[in-house]
């Protein structure tokens, strides 16, 4: 696919790592968790949310290659309307739930930044390579990012006149130690169910203006182990700026 496409492919992995290390980690990161919680004083939230952190990197599997994700969804819009939409960078993070941001910078190049467990962040530059007005994009990553990323779309009409065809491809090779997991973490857990998911989001927001959500439904309280657990989640990063730990906990608490 990414031949088809013209992009590049290159070749990586994490480096074996040492398995002691990680059971070291697995263990005593568990440890030092299960004991902050049970301090149940916001001393012990920190002291348990490093513990997990801990644990959580030890037992991410060390040998990750790099990810391909591909995907298609058929959009009730125009070929000129999709195209504008996804030409528009900065839309991104409104229906990719891991984007904290992304600010173009001019002359085709754009900074993302993605979040990862326990408000951890990704950043990348990319550029635009190629681009057909209204059928295609193409984009890569530029040296110096945190990650090794290139990508592509293209636009099509739907069959039966339904609108249009989107097609996604993604490649990403992770780098090398923790900044690797994290990266794994944020795109390897299944990365064409991620794709999917964010297209089913850019369906939305563009057919109706809007996303569904379940957040701010009321629910019952919510124990201090599941915000910490929540906050450990790649699938719902807690976008935070400069908040402390004991504020990010509680502001998780609300939502989980």
């Amino acid at each position: 696919m990414a031949e088809e496409y013209g992009m590049r492919r290159s070749e990586s992995g994490w480096g074996e790592a040492d398995p002691g290390r990680r059971w070291g980690a697995l263990i005593t990161g568990s440890t030092i968790a299960i004991y902050g919680l049970s301090r149940r004083s916001p001393a012990g939230v920190a002291l348990a949310t490093a513990g997990g952190m801990l644990a959580y990197f030890g037992a991410q599997p060390q040998d990750q290659r790099e990810l391909t994700a591909r995907s298609s969804m058929i959009v009730n819009t125009s070929q000129q309307e999709a195209f504008r939409f996804w030409r528009n960078f900065e839309n991104f993070p409104l229906f990719m739930n891991h984007l904290e941001s992304v600010t173009n910078t001019g002359d085709r190049r754009s900074r993302w930044i993605a979040l990862g467990p326990m408000g951890t962040r990704v950043a990348w530059e990319a550029e635009i390579i190629n681009e057909r007005e209204n059928e295609e994009i193409q984009w890569r990553s530029l040296p110096g990012s945190d990650i090794d990323i290139d990508g592509q779309v293209r636009f099509s009409p739907a069959p039966g006149g339904r609108g249009t065809m989107i097609r996604v491809y993604s490649h990403l090779v992770p780098p090398a130690g923790a900044l690797g997991r994290v990266v794994a973490n944020i795109f390897g857990k299944n990365p064409e169910f991620l794709m999917r998911q964010d297209l089913r989001r850019l369906k939305a927001l563009v057919e109706t203006g809007e996303i569904p959500t379940i957040e701010g439904q009321t629910h019952g309280p919510r124990s201090i182990k599941i915000a910490a657990l929540r906050m450990m989640d790649p699938d719902n990063p807690v976008r935070v700026r400069d908040a402390n730990i004991k504020d990010v906990l509680t502001a998780e608490r609300r939502i989980a």
